[in-house]
């Protein structure tokens, strides 16, 4: 699996930024059954970059702490067989694995949301990139019930990594 990393901030996150998407990416994929090697990019942002992102992408002018853009069209949640049709803007030429999309985070709302719920910079951003994670697998949150499946799935994945609220 590659995870590609950018930082178009200041900001310098007190834990490894690669290494923990990789650790989610490895635990998300592996407990939706992928049967690909996978591509994702995570971008870091501040609050007025992603709420032109918000803006130009989403028609929504403010800020927002993730965005999560879908390289795959899914049908069914988590069901990877959408790419068997062999679609070459599915998979990287180069490495031949599948390219989920790109996550981008606002290193500020991080920081905020952590303060305000009374946990670590280190689980605010695993939970809103498992969170990402999951969208780039379909997943949505639009609907009782979608948001239910997908908070579940979420928390299972930080509990199996050890990633809990009192970090």
């Amino acid at each position: 699996m590659t995870s590609y990393v950018e930082n178009e901030t200041e900001v310098c996150m007190p834990f490894d930024v690669q290494d923990t998407l990789q650790r989610i990416m490895e635990a998300v994929m592996e407990m939706e059954g992928c049967p690909y090697e996978t591509t994702v990019s995570l971008l870091l942002t501040d609050n007025e970059g992603i709420r032109q992102f918000n803006r130009e992408y989403r028609g929504i002018d403010r800020e927002t702490d993730v965005l999560s853009f879908p390289n795959i069209s899914f049908e069914r949640a988590g069901d990877f067989s959408a790419v068997e049709s062999g679609e070459a803007d599915h998979f990287d030429p180069d490495s031949g694995e599948l390219v989920l999309g790109d996550i981008i985070i606002s290193t500020d709302r991080v920081m905020a949301q952590a303060e305000e719920y009374g946990h670590s910079v280190y689980r605010e951003f695993a939970f809103l990139t498992a969170h990402s994670m999951f969208h780039l697998c379909g997943y949505d949150h639009m609907e009782e019930q979608e948001a239910g499946v997908m908070e579940a799935k979420q928390e299972a994945v930080l509990t199996q990594l050890g990633i809990t609220r009192n970090d």
